[in-house]
């Protein structure tokens, strides 16, 4: 059986935090990298694993700093105008942190991205986010305007998934998703355990669809997740440029959200209120 499998999206479909040459702290920037640039990843992983039973048919388009127009934009062109078994479409966190965070817009573009694939043939593969706040360890006032922003994307996946189908990985059903074994230096981007699990539990719901897969992604890994001294040194170097970088795009407006919340007598329906105007 011929398989052509495609896959759209950022830097963790690119495979950034799953580096090929067995450094474990590897500088995870990732600016513009594209897969095969020193990264394998979780849809190369599943990849190989349908191909085990397949003849696949696989291109990644998934570029880092991905945004949702981006995809829609650049990747989804490129993908041609031929049929598809499987698409995969995970994206919407690095829109989460810039000023220019439209939901709208986003739920736009994932609309048009899911009905060009399914009309091809495609069945989409999608997550539903966790709280990314939490896995970084963000203090509560900078994490619950992330999480208001994720659960926006998150919603634009909940009714593209009612839309259109597929197979949807809800990252917050996996506990493992909290431990810092599942993810590289970062703590944005799977570590090599965290891509493995990720490829594993899409194969797994492939072969509850009836999808024939004789050998699954392996879940025993070659490295070991970043020490201690490894976290602080990277946080040094990395860490706080990054931070420096993308506070001018979210820190802002979360600080504004902030503040609304703790006016006397606001009320949380208030301080949604003020929170969608300020998205707008």
């Amino acid at each position: 059986m011929n398989l052509h499998y495609v896959a759209l999206g950022d830097s963790t479909t690119v495979g950034v935090g799953d580096p090929m040459n067995g450094s474990s702290t590897t500088d995870l920037s990732g600016a513009g990298a594209r897969p095969g640039e020193g990264w394998r990843g979780w849809a190369s992983l599943l990849a190989d694993s349908l191909a085990s039973t397949h003849r696949v048919t696989f291109s990644n388009f998934a570029t880092s700093g991905a945004t949702v127009p981006v995809v829609a934009t650049e990747q989804l062109p490129e993908t041609g105008d031929g049929p598809i078994d499987l698409a995969s479409l995970i994206v919407g966190v690095n829109d989460t942190l810039r000023s220019t965070f439209d939901p709208g817009r986003i739920r736009e573009h994932l609309y048009e991205c899911a009905e060009q694939l399914t009309n091809r043939g495609a069945l989409l593969l999608t997550v539903r986010f966790h709280d990314h706040g939490k896995v970084f360890g963000l203090p509560r006032w900078l994490r619950r305007p992330l999480w208001h922003r994720i659960e926006q994307v998150n919603v634009a996946f909940d009714d593209l998934h009612a839309r259109y189908g597929g197979i949807r990985l809800d990252m917050a059903d996996y506990p493992e998703v909290y431990r810092r074994d599942f993810w590289s230096i970062d703590r944005l981007h799977p570590g090599e355990l965290g891509h493995r699990k990720l490829a594993r539990a899409f194969a797994d719901e492939l072969a509850v669809r009836g999808m024939r897969i004789d050998v699954r992604p392996e879940l025993d890994c070659a490295h070991r997740s970043p020490s201690r001294w490894a976290d602080a040194v990277w946080l040094v170097k990395e860490g706080v440029p990054w931070v420096g970088r993308r506070a001018n795009d979210l820190l802002p407006w979360a600080a504004r959200m902030a503040v609304t919340q703790l006016r006397p007598g606001s009320s949380p329906l208030a301080a949604n209120a003020e929170v969608q105007r300020l998205e707008a």
